[in-house]
């Protein structure tokens, strides 16, 4: 069963990719630079030059694919062009999507977000409500709309799973944005301090193995995937007690993180820098997001590796990759 993976040099595709290689599949993975992807993904792969946001590459990548993992996408909370949110994250969504679904594919799983789902601040929430009114980032929003087009197409026979994970960490491929860049940095001391707020968090190899159970599922399930919900100093002990070393920084206070966040996102505009801390970011860590995997772990028999183990296992990971040398 030839199955495709895009975005397998990511943190979730790259674990994807793991999963399947170590299930007997047969792999092939959509990537814009094949010999790097040849440098960092494991052997016994086909690789296929491409890019989701051209169409005709796409379509060669899915030909003759039973199976399609969808992950590619743009993860950062501020982009130089917020366009290529749009251009990335939906239009490239649609054009894995159409490909798919002319070519007839037996299981298709989209990798979503939280994001996309109805919550109120404090309170457990499940994927069976999402988001109407439009979300305060330009990656939530394009991941909403990218939603939209995947569900309009599951409507005109695509057989879509979606996959909503939390802040995912652990091994991968390359170090990308994200949380795994956070981790290394607070490795290296280069985080004077923590930001204010927590996330939920779950390890890439559990959303991983989510996917694919995931792809059994009826079509049209929503499966989040998040082990359990940690502030960011949580987060810094936990990730000290694991490697052995290290302090954990001071917390920015609220009102300091909230000028520095509005004041470098108008400077942004004018020196078309990143903002040292983006408003999307700063937004979600304040939210209070309790995402409830219930529905996965009782209909899918997924059960997620404890978050203690989990860190341990990424920071063993993070030496094993030379991203963070004691």
């Amino acid at each position: 069963m030839r199955t495709l993976v895009t975005g397998a040099t990511g943190t979730v595709g790259g674990a994807i990719v793991q999963q399947l290689l170590g299930a007997g599949r047969e792999v092939r993975v959509l990537v814009r630079d094949v010999a790097r992807a040849k440098a960092i993904l494991p052997a016994g792969i086909e690789l296929v030059a491409g890019d989701v946001t051209d169409a005709a590459s796409v379509t060669a990548a899915v030909a003759g694919c039973a199976a399609v993992f969808h992950t590619a996408g743009l993860p950062e909370q501020w982009l130089r062009d917020p366009a290529r949110f749009t251009e990335v994250n939906v239009g490239g969504s649609s054009h894995v999507g159409e490909a798919a679904l002319a070519a007839g594919v037996q299981a298709f799983v989209y990798t979503s977000t939280i994001d996309v789902l109805e919550w109120k601040r404090g309170e457990a929430f499940d994927e069976r409500t999402l988001a109407t009114a439009p979300k305060g980032s330009y990656y939530e929003r394009s991941k909403q709309e990218a939603d939209r087009a995947m569900v309009a197409l599951q409507e005109r026979g695509l057989p879509v799973r979606y996959a909503h994970p939390a802040a995912v960490f652990g091994d991968a491929p390359a170090l990308t944005p994200g949380l795994n860049d956070l981790l290394v940095r607070l490795l290296r001391g280069k985080v004077p301090m923590i930001l204010p707020g927590g996330i939920p968090v779950v390890l890439s190899e559990d959303v991983a193995r989510g996917h694919l159970l995931l792809e059994r599922a009826p079509v049209g399930a929503r499966a989040i995937f998040s082990e359990r919900f940690v502030s960011l100093v949580e987060l810094a002990q936990e990730l000290v007690r694991a490697a052995g070393r290290g302090k954990v920084p001071r917390v920015l206070p609220v009102w300091l993180a909230k000028l520095v966040s509005v004041t470098g996102e108008g400077l942004a505009k004018l020196t078309r820098r990143p903002p040292l801390i983006p408003a999307g970011q700063l937004q979600f860590l304040l939210e209070d997001v309790h995402p409830s995997a219930e529905w996965a772990r009782r209909e899918l028999g997924w059960v997620p590796v404890p978050f203690a183990e989990a860190m341990t296992r990424a920071v063993a990971a993070f030496r094993a990759r030379g991203w963070w040398n004691e």
